[in-house]
């Protein structure tokens, strides 16, 4: 193949884009040429983006009337609400700007010139002005014209669309009736047609069927299974399917990787010290909960209060290890009162972000400027995971915990139930918590959570400092007044709490799971941000849609299959992803829904593709975490610690297993975006760079996955190199190459062999990285240059796009 054809047909990869529809096969010749000169290190990648600052509006459409909580509240908080604001104490003259009557009696709607709020922070007058000359915070020309249009409009201040419990609305109208398959599209297609938009065309059988595959299992369909789909007459043969995956392990092991990320799981304590700890019975048991279709009501109430449960099992009890997930420092020196006070300020953030997708963090040292939540409430959050009799520091797995036997749920064996053994029995310990102390040499333990049988006092903390409580008023526990489902009494305790999120009542709970099930198929929720649906989150691109999920989602007893299912069989999620020009132009971010999704693989679901088709997966559910190919000394340089590779079939295990370190994780897994889980994290935040290209290329693991799947296609594929190579393309993206795309492999499979002829060094370089031994059998001249081959089918942007 002539050098200027490598180059035409190579050249395209490193510009890969997710949202761009790829007419023809790309691949980086750079990391072709890296990856033929024996470079097979792990690439060390820079340090994770920050968050990107959220647009306050939304993307799809620019709101012709302001909008109170996007445009008019931020303004008030930014510069009144230190005097006006939440803070009782701080609060001046009875006036209270976060307060919707007090605020409205200061402004005649339709008349700005009228309003006394516009008169004083538009005043010359030192005495009268407002903020006063001394706080140097005047509004500025913007700002005031925001204040003035919102008033001139009306002064519309409605109650946050979030913090109203959902109602289930109509299905809206329509005018093609032909294309709504469910439910769900009435509500995307009434949206396409009120933007003068038409849904894209459905996608075909097979790349139907390797969508939802990768969606639900993680993993790609064999080429038998796509056959059998394609050919199948029944016209429940895709829900079939849809079933058979429910029913996988598999399921359970991909649906854990974005709840492991939420709730910041690691197999070790993070800090400076960073030492390893025993939790992956939790994560087992997160892998068991979904293969179980447990109703995410009984989830997150395990999760919460498993241990307060009437005869709460084992299982129920290593459930709340959720709360236990957070870091824990172990260094010398620590103070043991403040990180006590650490561990609990991390289980209020993991309450709000996971479960209410609210910022509620900032109540810590003061008042939300944002959300109605102010300090004392924060503090009453606070309060029901004050009462754990927990140390804050320790070099073990701390205090409250339990023992595991050895006879609890053997993963591997097959075993795919929860088990009740029967109710705990703790030993008390000197505290009389109820505790068992871990012995060396004894049963494992796993932290979880547990109550002191006389309840610690809660304080609000000034400036969120362990050492400055306000000791005039003891807190009680509580929630939020705006999110108070009975005026009575609020809950007293972790279980009454989870019951307060899982009533049917909440406004948030069942948005918020809804939305991030929606999130998982279509790379954007519904609610864009789906870690913040207060005031300054983004507003629902489909409003009703939400809403009917939400109300539906609980009338069936929070099944969530339903509710993947009802998303998967819907004529939205099943459109191809090809777009044009003025479809581009009006939605360029899919939040309309006229195109089916497309979005990279996960981190996870990358390298476990490459080991599914190479041959290599070593499906084996649950156990301890494996530590597969990583840099030797990359651990050095941050602990005294060393990475201790493993061998055997724990190189080949899925990802979700591999041994999470929280200041060292997997490279190329945080170079695809993985968060570090040092926090929680819900959301997705991918990105393109051309080190991802280069880490596919020479990464051991991807490149003894090409090595492996070069054996297996010319094992199977045929004998000439064209079909080989036919095969292994399949066996990637799941479709049969068209002829240019094919000529193109052909074309590159000559150049390669040409590269390793009478190159025997260079061959046996290539063909060593990886410890599995390779086939003997095969020429090796010939397995390098299928390698190369392979390398190259696995770096497509079909191959790593789920499409």
């Amino acid at each position: 193949m002539k050098k200027n054809t490598v180059a035409r047909a190579s050249k395209s990869l490193l510009s890969r884009r997710p949202g761009r529809r790829v007419p023809a096969m790309r691949i980086g010749l750079k990391s072709v040429l890296v990856l033929v000169c024996g470079c097979h290190t792990d690439c060390s990648p820079d340090p994770e983006v920050a968050r990107r600052k959220r647009a306050p509006q939304n993307d799809v459409q620019v709101a012709r009337r302001l909008d109170f909580h996007r445009d008019v509240q931020p303004v008030l908080a930014n510069h009144c609400f230190s005097c006006h604001g939440p803070d009782k104490k701080k609060n001046e003259a009875d006036v209270r700007l976060d307060v919707r009557e007090s605020l409205l009696s200061l402004v005649a709607p339709g008349s700005a010139q009228q309003s006394e709020l516009v008169t004083r922070v538009t005043s010359r007058d030192p005495d009268a002005m407002m903020p006063p000359p001394h706080t140097a915070g005047r509004l500025a020309e913007a700002e005031l014209a925001i204040i003035s249009r919102w008033i001139n409009e009306g002064a519309s201040y409605p109650r946050h669309w979030a913090f109203v419990p959902p109602v289930l609305p109509p299905l809206p109208a329509v005018a093609d009736k032909s294309w709504p398959r469910n439910e769900i599209d009435y509500f995307i297609l009434n949206k396409l047609e009120q933007h003068g938009l038409r849904p894209t065309r459905p996608t075909d059988r097979t790349a139907l069927l390797r969508r939802m595959t990768l969606d639900v299992t993680g993993l790609p369909p064999t080429p038998d299974e796509v056959d059998s789909f394609v050919a199948a007459s029944a016209d429940d043969a895709y829900e079939t399917r849809i079933d058979q995956c429910f029913r996988s392990d598999r399921y359970g092991e991909h649906m854990a990787e974005s709840w492991l990320h939420a709730s910041r799981y690691a197999d070790s304590h993070g800090y400076q010290n960073d030492e390893g700890r025993y939790m992956h019975v939790w994560r087992d048991w997160v892998i068991l909960a979904f293969n179980a279709n447990q109703p995410y009501d009984r989830f997150i109430t395990e999760q919460i209060a498993g241990d307060l449960l009437p005869q709460a099992t084992l299982t129920q009890q290593i459930a709340t290890g959720f709360f236990r997930n957070h870091r824990i420092n172990i260094e010398g020196g620590v103070i043991r009162k403040e990180w006590y006070v650490e561990n609990i300020m991390e289980r209020v953030d993991a309450l709000g972000t996971v479960f209410l997708g609210l910022t509620v963090s900032c109540g810590r040292c003061h008042s939300h400027k944002f959300d109605p939540i102010s300090q004392d409430e924060f503090y009453q959050l606070f309060a029901y995971f004050n009462n754990v009799p927990e140390w804050g520091v320790g070099n073990a797995n701390n205090p409250p915990f339990v023992s595991v036997p050895e006879s609890w749920p053997r993963l591997s064996s097959g075993e795919n139930q929860f088990v009740e053994p029967d109710p705990i029995k703790l030993q008390k310990n000197i505290d009389g918590a109820g505790l068992m102390v871990p012995q060396a040499g004894g049963p494992k333990t796993v932290m979880v959570m547990h109550e002191r049988k006389s309840r610690r006092p809660t304080f609000k903390l000034t400036d969120g400092r362990y050492d400055s409580a306000d000791r005039s008023v003891e807190l009680q526990p509580g929630v939020p007044a705006f999110l108070q489902l009975s005026p009575d009494a609020a809950p007293r305790d972790r279980l009454e709490l989870a019951r307060w999120l899982t009533d049917h009542r909440h406004p948030l709970t069942a948005r918020v799971a809804v939305n991030r099930i929606w999130q998982h198929f279509f790379g954007l929720g519904l609610v864009k941000t789906s870690e913040d649906f207060g005031t300054q989150g983004d507003p629902p691109s489909h409003p009703q849609l939400l809403d009917w999920l939400a109300v539906q989602f609980v009338r069936h007893d929070w099944d969530v299959q339903w509710i993947q299912k009802k998303i998967l069989t819907s004529a939205t999620y099943r459109q191809a992803s090809a777009f044009d020009a003025a479809t581009t132009q009006k939605d360029p971010e899919n939040r309309l829904l006229s195109r089916g999704p497309r979005q990279r693989l996960s981190a996870f679901s990358l390298r476990d593709q490459a080991l599914f088709v190479s041959g290599l997966l070593v499906e084996q559910l649950g156990g301890p975490p494996v530590k597969p190919y990583m840099p030797p000394k990359l651990w050095q340089g941050f602990s005294r610690a060393t990475y201790q590779q493993e061998h055997g079939d724990s190189l080949y295990r899925r990802s979700v297993y591999t041994f999470w370190r929280r200041t060292t994780p997997p490279p190329t897994m945080i170079e695809f975006n993985a968060p570090d889980r040092e926090t929680c994290s819900v959301r997705r935040d991918p990105s393109n760079t051309p080190q991802q290209a280069l880490a596919l290329m020479n990464n051991v693991t991807f490149v003894e996955a090409s090595r492996f799947l070069a054996e297996r296609m010319i094992r199977a594929g045929g004998d000439s190199p064209a079909e080989q190579l036919a095969f292994g393309f399949r066996l990637a993206t799941c479709r049969q190459p068209r002829p240019p795309e094919l000529a193109v492999l052909v074309d590159a499979h000559h150049t390669f062999e040409d590269q390793f002829e009478n190159q025997p060094d260079r061959c046996r370089l290539l063909l060593s990285v990886g410890e599995k031994p390779r086939d003997e059998t095969i020429d090796p001249h010939q397995h390098a240059a299928m390698t190369m081959a392979a390398s190259l089918v696995l770096n497509l942007d079909e191959t790593i796009t789920k499409d």
